[in-house]
């Protein structure tokens, strides 16, 4: 296990103890450098949904933003902020909350469920029958092409939300939420960036609620926790190289090879680690 446990830790580059300032400022000159770098590109795209993960990415990205207009003179970049329920969403009121504490320089809300629910129709008029997981990722997928829409009509670019207590365990959806352009947060485990936005000040009720993808209607708000069958503490202090329950970082180590696919571009023939 020990073995396995390096591997991952070293691949998903976290440290056991981090300087909240010094990875906020990281972040930041990331995004800022990788603008800089295609500078076609004047946008960052990001959907929120409410919760640690894209309030953080957002938080980061509109600093980006903003010191880069001060920096180049360019008041054309900008972070645009979009809200994608599937009809009415249960915790709007926190995606608001988020938009607000991120300064979003722009905010947009588009309705997914009349293309997702399509999409389900057209696949069941050839029998094929859709399982509410299945469902669920057609939904995450609809986000990525609504983000990507909007990416394009704004010369932006789609920033990732994933960090590495989701990665080890690939809990996003395939060309989903897992499809974009730059992720910021990779290195950090989830308490990692909860300290990150308490130093940034932002409502604690943001990064202290329970994880939710909010994928399945027959299971409305399941705890990604429950999902998982572990828990985002054991998951963090395996990432950190502690000791953790035998049960506990099987299931971690099983959810990992498992979804080795999901951490790499499409397979092709001279690939082996899928053999």
């Amino acid at each position: 296990m020990q073995n396995l446990q390096n591997k991952i830790i070293k691949e998903l580059y976290v440290a056991p103890e981090i300087d909240v300032v010094l990875e906020i400022r990281r972040s930041v000159d990331f995004l800022k450098a990788y603008m800089l770098r295609y500078p076609f590109l004047k946008a960052l795209v990001l959907g929120i949904s409410g919760g640690q993960d894209s309030t953080l990415s957002g938080k980061l990205a509109q600093m980006a933003m903003t010191e880069l207009r001060e920096e180049t003179g360019d008041v054309a970049y900008r972070f645009i902020a979009i809200r994608l329920p599937y009809g009415e969403q249960a915790d709007e009121k926190d995606a608001i909350d988020a938009i607000t504490f991120m300064g979003a320089d722009e905010s947009v809300r588009v309705n997914i469920k009349s293309s997702v629910d399509a999409m389900v129709q057209a696949l069941e008029e050839t029998d094929i029958s859709i399982s509410d997981f299945v469902k669920g990722n057609v939904k995450a997928r609809q986000r990525m092409i609504a983000q990507y829409a909007v990416a394009g009509m704004y010369q932006g670019a789609v920033i990732g939300t994933d960090h590495a207590a989701e990665a080890v365990t690939g809990f996003f959806t395939k060309f989903g939420d897992g499809g974009t352009d730059i992720n910021p947060l990779v290195r950090l485990n989830k308490r990692q960036g909860g300290a990150l936005l308490k130093e940034l000040g932002a409502p604690e009720h943001l990064y202290v609620k329970v994880p939710t993808a909010d994928l399945e209607e027959n299971n409305p708000g399941l705890p990604d926790e429950v999902a998982l069958g572990v828990t985002y503490e054991e998951i963090d202090d395996y990432l950190e190289g502690k000791t953790i329950d035998d049960k506990a970082a099987k299931q971690i180590e099983d959810w990992y090879l498992k979804t080795q696919h999901k951490r790499h571009l499409p397979i092709t023939p001279f690939d082996d680690f899928w053999k």
